[in-house]
This record gives C-alpha cells, sequence and structure tokens, in this order.
C-alpha cells in the first residue's frame, strides 16, 4: 500500500477485519433469497474493491453497495469510478481508521465535522490490483443517517433517488426495501391516475434526476431504464402489487388506477421537499474541493463521459479553480444537456 499525490492506493491482498462472509461474498446475517428486491450479485472487481475498503474502514464498517453506471453494466470506459454507499457505525472511528490506513489530505476531523452538517461525504480511493486500476469513488454515510434518508424522514433525495435503482449488494438490505416500499408515497404526486408499472418505474427515475444538477440530458432517464428495465420492473411490480392489496391502489388490466388522488397539501410537501432536496445536493458539491481527492478532473471525466463534451482547463483554471473556475461553471449551468431533450 501506498500514497502517490495525496491518493489513497488499496492493495487487493488485504482482506476485511472481523468480518463474517458466506458464499458469494455475503455475510451470514444476509437472506440470499433477494430476486423481490432487484439486488443484484458483486462482479468480482467490484466484491474485491468493496472488500479492500472494508479494511481501510475497518470495524466500523456495517454495509457497502455498489450503485451507478458500473453498477448497472453501462460504463463504456475504462476511466468511469466504481461507486459504492460505505455503511459505517460511527464517523470517527471510520475517518480515523481512513486515515491510520490510507492518510487524508485534511485532519479527519475536518470530515466528520462536515459529515454530521451535511452529509454524506464522497472521497476518492484508487485501488491497484493484478488485472489494472480503478477508482473508486465511496459515499460514506452513518448507519443513523443512512436509515433515516432511506424512510419517510429523509431530509433529501440523495439516497433514495440512488437506491431506487439498480444497485448491487455487497452486505446491506434492510434500509434499502423500506426506501424503495415508500416511493410511492412521493412518486404519485407526478403520476396520472391511471398508470402501468413501466411509467411508474420511469417516473421514479425521471424525478430524482430531476432534481439534481447532472451533466446528463433530459432523456438520460430512458437510457437509465433501458438498462435496468428488468430488475426495476421485477422490483417494483411486487411494491404496486402490496399497494393494491391494501387497497391504496386498485387494477384496471395491466394498470393502476390512484384510488385517491393527492391533495394540495399533500402536493406541496413533496415538491417542497424536492426543492430543498436539490438544493442540499448541490451544496454537497462544495465539499468536493476539501474531501475529495482530484475532484476537478473527477467533475471533468464525468461530463466528458456523460456528453462527449471536452473541457480544457487553463493553467490558471487548475491552480486556482476555486477563483478562476466560476465563469466557466455558471456558463455551463446555464447551458447544461440536462435544460436539452
Amino acid at each position: 500500500m501506498e500514497l502517490h499525490r495525496r491518493t489513497a492506493w488499496l492493495d487487493e491482498t488485504r482482506s476485511p477485519p472481523d468480518l463474517v462472509v458466506v458464499e458469494g461474498g455475503f455475510p451470514s446475517f444476509i437472506d440470499r433469497d433477494r430476486s423481490a428486491d432487484g439486488l443484484q450479485d458483486p462482479t468480482p472487481t467490484a466484491r474485491s474493491l468493496a472488500e479492500s475498503l472494508a479494511s481501510v474502514f475497518g470495524p466500523t464498517t456495517r454495509a457497502i453497495l455498489h450503485y451507478g453506471s458500473r453498477a448497472q453494466g453501462r460504463a463504456s470506459r475504462a476511466d468511469s469510478a466504481f461507486d459504492f454507499f460505505i455503511i459505517v457505525d460511527g464517523y470517527r472511528q471510520a475517518y480515523r481508521a481512513l486515515a491510520a490506513n490510507l492518510g487524508m489530505p485534511h485532519h479527519p476531523n475536518l470530515a466528520i465535522v462536515l459529515a454530521r452538517v451535511l452529509p454524506p461525504n464522497a472521497i476518492s480511493v484508487r485501488h491497484r490490483g493484478p488485472h489494472g486500476e480503478y477508482e473508486a469513488k465511496c459515499v460514506i454515510a452513518s448507519t443513523p443517517h443512512f436509515r433515516r434518508e432511506c424512510s419517510s424522514r429523509a431530509r433529501d433525495h440523495f439516497f433514495q433517488g440512488r437506491v431506487s435503482q439498480c444497485i448491487v449488494l455487497v452486505w446491506s438490505r434492510h434500509s434499502v426495501r423500506e426506501a424503495r416500499e415508500r416511493s410511492f408515497a412521493w412518486a404519485r404526486v407526478f403520476l396520472p391516475r391511471r398508470f402501468d408499472l413501466e411509467l411508474y418505474c420511469r417516473t421514479l427515475l425521471e424525478v430524482a434526476l430531476a432534481h439534481e444538477i447532472r451533466p446528463e440530458a433530459k432523456n438520460h432517464a430512458d437510457t437509465l431504464f433501458a438498462v435496468q428495465r428488468d430488475t426495476l420492473m421485477g422490483t417494483y411490480g411486487p411494491v404496486l402489487a402490496r399497494l393494491q392489496d391494501r387497497g391504496v391502489l386498485a387494477r384496471d388490466g395491466d394498470a393502476f388506477v390512484q384510488r385517491r388522488l393527492p391533495g394540495p397539501i399533500v402536493k406541496l410537501r413533496v415538491r417542497t421537499y424536492f426543492r430543498f432536496s436539490k438544493l442540499r445536493t448541490t451544496l454537497r458539491l462544495l465539499k468536493h474541493p476539501l474531501l475529495y481527492d482530484g475532484w476537478l478532473d473527477y467533475l471533468v471525466r464525468k461530463i466528458d463521459r456523460s456528453t462527449g463534451e471536452r473541457i480544457e482547463l487553463t493553467a490558471r483554471e487548475r491552480r486556482w479553480p476555486l477563483i478562476f473556475l466560476w465563469p466557466r461553471a455558471l456558463r455551463y449551468l446555464r447551458t447544461r444537456p440536462q435544460h436539452q431533450r
């Protein structure tokens, strides 16, 4: 293991401490019947990365979930990062273990404070193994924060917008199921009275993407649905069937019918929640210069991968991005593909 230009490198031969793992890389307390939840098995590379990350964050690690383009099988470039949720018992133990094992560009107390003020934090960890070199984008959340953000008490849609899609289970399950079960509580505001399963799944994606600043075009939800169709339909079909059993929905052939449309107060509450969610998600980006090593190159690569637009930064923009990058950033926000169909 070594540190290179403040970038953490993982040795994949290290095994995670104090983990009881059964066949397939799952701990003994996880039910192997996951088909109804749409939680997929990890690829060997993702499993290797997750096990190494578990060793870095130490015994406080409770769960690891893999999401994003790699998990969905739509990553088309070798430099696409592997996205992980790292669920930990406590931020203090996690960041101190990270600092001890790999080092951090700042004192771990800074990350601890930022995590408590506006969770979660995101950090970059690079993994060097026999088959190449990979970047892991680690979104770190405490167990209480993860459970809260996957419940009706969520303060924004950052977590639910991601766990409502195809994810790869490495260790956790129950909070993810709760977030998916309650998706109708907010999705109903954006649905017509009569809808089918496909429209429901598309609405989940469209609403989540619309309430974040994204580099992709407005029709990115169509791309996500195309690569996740079977998983999403298999996941949310049972969710809607249970709502029908409870009398919330009625069935009309292949379609579902809302027995009671949301009123003005419910609509106002849900739309206000999403407005604040977009604000909080945007504010999280301001933490990247402090915590995410190589944040500028990561953002430039992400825009390039998502839009095909290659951004060449000047030497001055690279040296003092927080001063000289603002005009370019504001221009991009006004003209980004998300505003286009």
